[in-house]
């Protein structure tokens, strides 16, 4: 998985960088896993662009590896503890990444551990981050897949963050070159109407879930319906990738809404069940499902692992969709002004 070059590698002496990565809301979801961080099933997102995590790292030469994680002007340990523990796991391959002190620099433009795919923003930064020290170390260039791999064995949706607008990750007979190992981006295969695509992210709570999504992921295991939703998620990309690549904004609305309820659906028959949905959630719902009813304007709901309801709809909808937003459901977000216009991005940087 790894580039020959970076397993013999001689370390430098210090090296410093800046990374800022977006999140990404998943149309169809992953949720369950096999082998080392590999996916149960294919799954499809939409890469965002103003919610990003922005992380910093100095690295220095020493004879053990040790980090020191600063979270918004805070010493972060249990975000050092986790980060500690997944540079160890990758050093047993890659020598050399245990031969540093990491210093850690970030901060997230939307409110963490939330439901925003905070950690999929943060590891395809940190992953980033590690690939542009092994170039400088090898000599050579950034490898976008190895990349992509790097930020999957931390957090699996966060192999979607790092480059394209619309990516896959997960093999699939329908996407030529699609990987369990990375994300691909296919979004020059994608049908221009959905190019530009806007996300305004409703946050009915910015308080950290009660279940991790990484426990969440871990309780699919003994899941009831397990097998079955992993054949769903199938044929669900099967008919939204056939509706991406025709431009039918229908199909793929309509599919997106089963995929974010499918999703919670699982986290309340999971054993112990939850439900990270709060009541605002349900009525904002309810609302844009009346709206889009009443006046045609396609736009739709998806959710992630949390409360917060993104509203994807074409370019061409905001003029309705904004007003919409600011007049029947912004009351229902956190505070009454917990709306984050955000839209389709492009990648890492």
């Amino acid at each position: 998985m790894f580039p020959k070059e970076w397993l013999s590698a001689k370390p430098i002496e210090s090296f410093s960088t800046s990374v800022s990565a977006p999140a990404n809301i998943a149309f169809i979801k992953y949720w369950g896993k096999k082998g080392p961080q590999l996916p149960a099933n294919p799954s499809l997102s939409l890469t965002l662009s103003e919610s990003r995590t922005l992380t910093e790292i100095d690295f220095k030469l020493q004879n053990k590896l040790s980090v020191e994680l600063w979270f918004e002007g805070k010493r972060a340990e249990s975000f050092e503890k986790k980060t500690l523990d997944y540079l160890i796991s990758l050093s047993q391959s890659i020598p050399v990444l245990g031969q540093y002190h990491y210093k850690i620099q970030s901060q997230n433009t939307f409110p963490h551990s939330s439901g925003i795919a905070s950690s999929a923003s943060s590891q395809a930064a940190l992953a980033l981050c590690l690939s542009q020290l092994m170039a400088r170390a090898t000599h050579t260039g950034v490898d976008w897949n190895v990349a992509s791999s790097l930020a999957r064995l931390g957090s699996g949706s966060a192999c979607r963050s790092l480059k394209g607008s619309f990516v896959v990750w997960g093999e699939t007979s329908r996407v030529p070159g699609s990987s369990d190992e990375y994300g691909l981006d296919v979004t020059k295969l994608i049908h221009s109407s959905f190019h530009n695509a806007k996300d305004c992210i409703l946050i009915s709570s910015s308080k950290e879930k009660e279940v991790s999504s990484r426990a969440g992921h871990g309780q699919m295991k003994e899941h009831p319906f397990a097998q079955s939703r992993f054949v769903q998620a199938r044929e669900n990309f099967s008919q939204m990738w056939d509706g991406l690549l025709k431009g039918d904004w229908e199909k793929v609305g309509e599919l997106m809404e089963v995929e974010a309820l499918t999703l919670h659906a699982l986290m309340m028959t999971s054993n112990p069940g939850y439900i990270l949905l709060e009541p605002s959630s349900l009525e904002i719902i309810r609302l844009v499902r009346l709206f889009r009813k009443e006046s045609g304007v396609p736009v739709y709901f998806t959710i992630d692992a949390g409360p917060n309801i993104h509203l994807i709809y074409p370019e061409s909808a905001h003029a309705k969709v904004e007003p919409f937003v600011r007049h029947e459901l912004i009351r229902f977000t956190e505070n009454g002004n917990g709306v984050i216009w955000d839209q389709m991005g492009l990648g890492a940087k």
